[in-house]
C-alpha cells in the first residue's frame, strides 16, 4: 500500500476536525487535494460550483446557518484570485471561514511563471488572522490545525496554500527535533461572561430607563429566549440590524422589525425617543439611526472587544457569549410598572403594519408592486423556511415585509453588502438543512451578475435533497433599482439610463431549460397563488415577477435635504418624470413638507 500524500493527509485531517463538506472549483494548481478527496470516498462531500466566488459566498452562508466552519478550494492564480469577494463577505460578518487554495509548484515561485500570484500577500488582510503557504511536508499539520482552530476561535477568515507539486509528496510527520512544530485536533468554544460588578453596573443603567430599546444582530442569533426574557422585564421595544432579521420573531408586538435605510418607522421611532439602549450582537454601522449621542444611556454586549463602543459611546461595555451574558444579567433586572413605552410601541407597529399592507396591494402602473411580492410569501411561508436576500431594492421588502416565524433561518450580505451572494447563499442552506424548504428574494442585477449561472448547479443537485423545495424568485424591473433610487434621493441626479438600464432576460425559462421549473408572474392578483404552486413543487422553481421599477424602497425617515435632492431631480429631468411626479414624488416629499399626506398613510 503506497504511503499517504499530503493531499491525503490534509483531507484526513479536515475530516478530523468535522468538515463533511468543501465548496470549490478543480484546476490543476489543486489536483493533489481534489485527489485525496476522491480516494477518501465521501468522507468530504465536494460541491462543485459554477465560480469560485459563488464557492466562498457558500462557505460563509454555511458557516452563518449552521454555526459551523465553512470551507471553499480553489486553485492557483485566477481561482484562488476568485475567492476574495466570498471571503471578505465571510470577514466583513465575523464568520468562520477556511479557504484552501493551490500554488504553483515551489521550485518555479519567483520565476514569472504562469498563474503564478503572490497569495499570501494577496490573502493578507481578508485572511489577516492567518494565511500560511506551506513548504515542506511535515509543515501541513500545524498549518491546517491553526488555519482551522483560528478560524473557528476567533471567527475569522483564514487561508491555506499549498504548491501543487508539494500536494502529491509522500506525507511526513514532524521530526522530533528543534525547529518543528506539533500540533493536535480540537477546540470548544468556551463560556464568556462579564464578571459581576460589571453586570450590576450594566443593571443599573437598564434599571433606571423609563424608554428602554434593544437593538439585536446575528451575534444574538441563539439567545432568542433570553432576548425575549429581558425585553419583558425592562418593558422594552426590539429593533432588528438586517443580521439578526431571524432572532426575534415578528409576531411579538414589540419587535419594531429591521433599522437602518431598509428600515421601518417604528423602529426609527424606538431610536429616536429611547432613554436607554441595549445592543446585542450586532455591529449595525449607520450611527444616524441610532440615538442622538447623550440622549440616551448605553450597554452593549459583544463576544468581540473591537466592536464595542463603536457606533455609539456605551456607558457599560460587557465582553461575553449574547445568552450566558443575558442569562447572568436577568436576575439583577427590576420588572417595569410603568407600561406606557411597551404599548406606544405595539401602537406603532399596529400602525406600521396596516401602512405596509398598503403601500404592498397598492397598483402599480409598469407591472407588478415588488413590495407585494414578500407581503403575500409571509402568508404562505413555512415556519421552518430559510430565506436568503441578495443587495439591491430586493432587500427593502426582505428586511420590512418578511414577516420571520419563530425557528425560521434568513441571511444576506451583510458588512459587504455585496450583490450576488442569495443563490449561493441558498445553495448553500439546502445542503446544510436539505429537509428545509428555501427560498432566494434576488434582483435580476444579481442574477444576470452570477446568480444565474449558479441555478445550474442547483440543477446539478436538487434530486439529492430529501425535500425538492429551493425557491429563487427574481423581480425583473430591468433596472439596477437601488442604485437608481440612492441617484434620485440622495445625489438629486435623474436616473442614468446608460448605468442604470439592463437588457430584460427571460429567466423562468432559462430556468426551464436547465430542468427546473419557471413561473412568469405579471399580475399582481397572481402573485399567491405562484407562491402556492412554487412550495408545492416537485422540482425547484424560478418565479419571475415582471416589477414596476418606480416602486421607491423609501428609507423609513426623510430629510429635509434628500427632499430637497429629490426635488431637484425632478427639475432636472427624470426619464420617468410622469410616472414619479404623480406617485413617488407624493410619497418622498410629504413626508417632509408640511399639510401633505402621502397615499399610503
Amino acid at each position: 500500500m503506497s504511503k499517504p500524500t499530503v493531499g491525503d493527509f490534509i483531507v484526513e485531517r479536515l475530516h478530523e476536525w468535522g468538515i463533511r463538506r468543501i465548496y470549490g472549483y478543480p484546476g490543476d494548481g489543486i489536483n493533489g487535494v481534489l485527489g485525496a478527496l476522491n480516494r477518501a470516498k465521501g468522507k468530504i462531500q465536494f460541491i462543485q460550483v459554477r465560480h469560485e466566488e459563488m464557492a466562498a459566498f457558500m462557505a460563509s452562508a454555511h458557516a452563518k446557518f449552521t454555526g459551523e466552519l465553512g470551507v471553499c478550494i480553489a486553485t492557483s492564480g485566477p481561482g484562488a484570485a476568485h475567492l476574495i469577494t466570498g471571503l471578505y463577505d465571510a470577514r466583513l460578518d465575523h464568520m468562520p471561514v477556511l479557504g484552501i487554495t493551490g500554488q504553483q509548484a515551489r521550485a518555479a515561485l519567483g520565476g514569472h511563471y504562469q498563474q503564478e500570484v503572490d497569495l499570501v500577500s494577496m490573502f493578507k488582510d481578508v485572511a489577516a488572522s492567518f494565511v500560511q503557504q506551506a513548504i515542506v511536508p511535515a509543515q501541513v499539520r500545524h498549518i491546517v490545525d491553526r488555519a482551522v482552530r483560528i478560524a473557528v476561535g476567533e471567527h475569522a477568515v483564514t487561508v491555506m496554500v499549498l504548491p501543487n507539486d508539494l500536494q502529491d509528496l509522500p506525507y511526513e510527520p514532524p521530526a522530533r527535533k528543534h525547529g518543528t512544530v506539533h500540533s493536535g485536533v480540537g477546540y470548544r468554544k468556551p463560556k464568556v461572561v462579564p464578571y459581576d460588578d460589571d453586570l450590576r453596573r450594566a443593571a443599573e443603567v437598564l434599571n433606571a430607563g423609563k424608554k428602554v430599546a434593544l437593538l439585536v444582530g446575528a451575534g444574538a442569533m441563539h439567545a432568542t429566549d433570553e432576548v425575549i426574557a429581558i425585553a419583558d422585564k425592562l418593558g422594552a421595544g426590539a429593533a432588528k440590524a438586517l443580521l439578526g432579521k431571524a432572532v426575534l420573531p415578528d409576531d411579538l408586538p414589540w419587535v419594531t422589525g429591521s433599522i437602518g435605510l431598509l428600515g421601518t418607522e417604528p423602529s426609527w421611532k424606538l431610536m429616536t425617543e429611547c432613554d436607554t439602549l441595549l445592543m446585542i450582537g450586532s455591529g449595525f454601522p449607520y450611527s444616524e439611526f441610532l440615538p442622538k449621542e447623550g440622549h440616551a444611556r448605553g450597554v452593549q454586549i459583544d463576544i468581540k472587544a473591537d466592536m464595542l463602543s463603536l457606533r455609539y459611546p456605551m456607558e457599560v461595555n460587557l465582553v461575553g457569549d449574547s445568552a450566558e451574558t443575558l442569562r447572568a444579567l436577568l436576575p439583577l433586572l427590576e420588572s417595569k410598572e410603568d407600561h406606557s413605552w411597551r404599548e406606544d410601541i405595539e401602537g406603532w407597529m399596529k400602525d406600521w403594519w396596516k401602512k405596509l399592507e398598503a403601500r404592498a396591494l397598492a397598483k402599480a402602473d409598469n407591472g407588478v408592486n415588488p413590495q407585494r411580492t414578500v407581503w403575500e410569501l409571509s402568508s404562505r411561508i413555512p415556519a421552518n423556511a430559510i430565506v436568503t436576500s441578495d443587495s439591491g431594492s430586493v432587500a427593502n421588502w426582505y428586511a420590512r415585509d418578511l414577516k420571520v416565524q419563530r425557528g425560521m433561518l434568513c441571511s444576506l450580505s451583510g458588512g459587504l453588502a455585496s450583490m450576488g451572494a442569495a443563490v449561493p447563499y441558498a445553495i448553500a442552506a439546502k445542503f446544510a438543512y436539505p429537509q428545509r424548504p428555501v427560498i432566494a428574494l434576488v434582483g435580476d442585477g444579481a442574477m444576470q451578475m452570477n446568480n444565474m449561472a449558479e441555478l445550474i448547479t442547483v440543477a446539478k443537485y436538487w434530486k439529492e435533497w430529501v425535500n425538492p423545495c429551493w425557491i429563487c424568485m427574481v423581480l425583473n424591473n430591468a433596472d439596477l433599482n437601488q442604485v437608481t433610487w440612492e441617484q434620485r434621493v440622495m445625489e438629486g441626479d435623474p436616473k442614468f439610463e446608460a448605468s442604470q438600464d439592463i437588457p430584460s432576460v427571460p429567466y423562468h425559462r432559462f430556468a426551464e431549460m436547465i430542468g427546473l421549473r419557471g413561473i412568469y408572474v405579471d399580475n399582481p392578483e397572481r402573485l399567491g397563488a405562484a407562491w402556492e404552486d412554487a412550495l408545492h413543487s416537485d422540482r425547484p422553481v424560478l418565479i419571475e415577477v415582471k416589477a414596476d421599477p418606480e416602486i421607491p424602497p423609501l428609507p423609513p425617515h426623510i430629510t429635509l435635504q434628500q427632499a430637497k435632492a429629490f426635488a431637484s431631480t425632478l427639475m432636472a429631468g427624470d426619464p420617468e418624470q410622469g410616472h414619479m411626479v404623480r406617485d413617488t414624488a407624493r410619497q418622498v416629499l410629504s413626508a417632509v413638507l408640511p399639510g401633505q399626506k402621502s397615499k399610503d398613510k
